[in-house]
């Protein structure tokens, strides 16, 4: 293997801010194609796209424990049994979580190293413009907690420095990318609610929160039901925004606002 070329493929990976997994071989015992060190790069979607653990038989079967490696983002060592086909079904059968029983004839024993590398989770701030101590503070805390920040916002005035500044006028809200790991905080104030938000509703995101009394939570979600927005939409939202800890000034509501997307996080994690 070609560990120049490895590292352009993670290099690549890299500026195109795709997660992937390496799969290294880390201990063979008994007879094994696949050797200490053989690595291999398995993209987000279950393909290989460098490499080769020693054949395509324990190529094929770490894909599914990969896939769920990227998505809860903690690297395991599994073991592969190479195996005859009658003991590879019997030890499917009471096989472990850590364990993958593989049909071939080596006889042999893998462990298999699996790293995540995911991308930082993506905080979403859609702003009215001006001074605004919440916006201001959710963007410290929000790259206090690993998150890279983006502010949507027409006239953002912040002491704290976001990762990106997008002018919601000259880069309107139906130009902008979501993607499907976001956080998104909408601090329109009433202003753009339906407008921001029936936006949203059109991509996937991890979670939307909406800050307002509940009095204009409930007439926002009347007009966005009466524009057809789905209703799986309107009961994901997180309105108004923010664990109930009875937050009253601005710092508060913004450290409520933070633990409610720590809360849902973790939670998204472990299921």
């Amino acid at each position: 293997m070609n560990n120049w070329e490895f590292s352009n493929v993670i290099s690549d990976l890299v500026k195109r801010d795709q997660p992937f997994v390496v799969a290294t071989v880390v201990r063979v015992s008994g007879s094994s194609l696949g050797k200490p060190g053989f690595k291999e790069v398995i993209s987000s979607k279950g393909e290989v796209i460098y490499g080769t653990l020693g054949g395509a038989c324990p190529d094929t079967a770490i894909v599914e424990k990969a896939k769920e490696v990227l998505r809860t983002g903690n690297a395991v060592t599994i073991k592969i049994f190479l195996e005859e086909a009658r003991d590879a079904i019997v030890g499917m059968d009471r096989s472990k979580d850590d364990e993958i029983h593989v049909e071939t004839n080596c006889g042999g024993i893998m462990d298999v190293y699996l790293e995540p590398y995911r991308r930082n989770e993506r905080l979403v701030i859609i702003g009215q413009g001006g001074r605004d101590e919440i916006e201001d503070n959710l963007v410290t805390l929000g790259k206090i907690i690993g998150m890279n920040v983006t502010v949507v916002d027409p006239n953002p005035m912040l002491k704290s420095e976001p990762d990106e500044v997008v002018d919601s006028v000259e880069s309107p809200l139906k130009e902008f990318k979501f993607r499907e790991d976001d956080y998104v905080v909408v601090l329109t104030k009433g202003a753009k609610d339906i407008q921001v938000l029936e936006e949203i509703s059109k991509h996937r995101v991890k979670y939307v929160g909406l800050l307002a009394s509940r009095k204009r939570v409930k007439m926002d979600f009347d007009e966005l039901a009466g524009k057809g927005v789905a209703k799986e939409f309107l009961s994901s939202l997180h309105a108004p925004v923010g664990t109930d800890i009875g937050a009253v000034t601005p710092g508060e509501i913004s450290i409520s606002i933070i633990s409610e997307i720590i809360s849902v996080r973790r939670k998204q994690e472990l299921e």
